[in-house]
């Protein structure tokens, strides 16, 4: 399904989903922020089972604004996780897959993942051992939930590869004022991650090397639109940062993504959207083992990518004179720590 498939503001047609037809069912204890969300916009084009999440979110957001309904609107808890899951168990059956699980982590089994309320977390349990030792993500009623639940859909294996360090992590070093750099590398990424898959190894380097003009502005014709795939395309960026799509609800040029670098073969190009992102995802994955595993590992091992700079993320990158802005898009080399 391609973007323009997706409702921006509204959707007329009503879901098959009985939990989202029916209110007394499912009722919508959503706020306003939910219906700004443009359903359009190329940043979310890859997130698995859109057509879906949007559909039931939109239909939802909508309910308390139907006078006709607002007799009928039972004011139940989790809609979120009840979304979310529904979206997890289609996207299971249309592959003819099991749910997705963690990865184990100490003594503990791998756990079928499943979407649950904010209140199954007990007072004084960490947020990523309780998704560790059962599966369950704790999800709120609000965007930022949304979002990291959007993102558990589309990169499963990478989003519990993290969550396996956040637990070895937490046993080693135990919870305290400071995560470590370990699980701080680990938060940066999964709020605020990106990553950009490139069959032009000079594009990737030219990012690392905060070289803009070579990575984002001569290769443009090389670079590929999220809603409308090309096969002859050998860059794209792809969000992994469930707190950046929240930022991005309210685009702002200054608003910079931690990103790596996947490099591919042109092979990549050619695949369908779903085909590319189950292949990212093993990659990802594979990657931050890697590079947690790393003594040295620091978030400075992530590299700026202003967002709005990815070529046709942003109408106005279309003119060369965006990168000029020193501000947002600044000369500078890492400096490993």
């Amino acid at each position: 399904m391609i973007a323009t498939d997706l409702p921006a503001k509204t959707y007329p047609t009503a879901s098959s989903d009985a939990s989202i037809n029916n209110p007394s069912v499912c009722a919508s204890t959503l706020d306003d922020s939910f219906a700004a969300i443009d359903w359009q916009a190329p940043w979310l084009c890859h997130l698995n089972q859109l057509g879906y999440i949007s559909k039931a979110i939109t239909k939802l957001s909508g309910l308390k604004n139907e006078p006709a309904q607002t007799d009928r609107i039972e004011n139940t808890p989790d809609i979120i996780a009840k979304v979310l899951n529904t979206a997890l168990q289609q996207q299971a059956d249309d592959l003819l897959q099991s749910l997705p699980q963690t990865k184990p982590a100490l003594n503990n089994q791998a756990q079928t993942l499943r979407f649950v309320s904010q209140n199954a977390l007990p007072e004084g349990e960490a947020y990523e051992s309780l998704i560790g030792t059962t599966g369950n993500i704790p999800t709120r009623d609000n965007l930022h939930d949304l979002f990291n639940g959007s993102i558990w859909l589309t990169f499963p294996k990478t989003k519990a590869l993290l969550n396996y360090y956040h637990m070895l992590e937490i046993n080693q070093q135990g919870i305290g004022a400071s995560r470590g750099r370990v699980r701080d590398t680990i938060t940066v990424f999964d709020e605020n991650g990106a990553i950009l898959v490139t069959a032009d190894a000079s594009i990737g380097k030219a990012l690392v090397d905060f070289d803009w003009q070579a990575s984002l502005v001569a290769p443009r014709d090389k670079w590929d639109k999220p809603q409308a795939l090309n096969s002859d395309s050998q860059a794209a960026v792809y969000i992994f940062g469930h707190a950046l799509l929240e930022k991005l609800l309210q685009p702002r040029k200054k608003s910079c993504a931690h990103s790596i670098v996947i490099n591919v073969t042109q092979d990549f190009f050619a695949l369908s959207l779903s085909e590319r992102i189950s292949h990212l995802d093993k990659r990802v994955a594979d990657y931050m083992e890697v590079l947690l595993s790393q003594p040295d590992v620091t978030p400075r091992k992530l590299s700026p990518l202003p967002i709005l700079g990815v070529p046709h993320y942003w109408a106005e990158n279309a003119n060369s004179s965006f990168y000029d802005d020193s501000q947002v898009f600044r000369s500078g080399r890492r400096r490993q720590k």
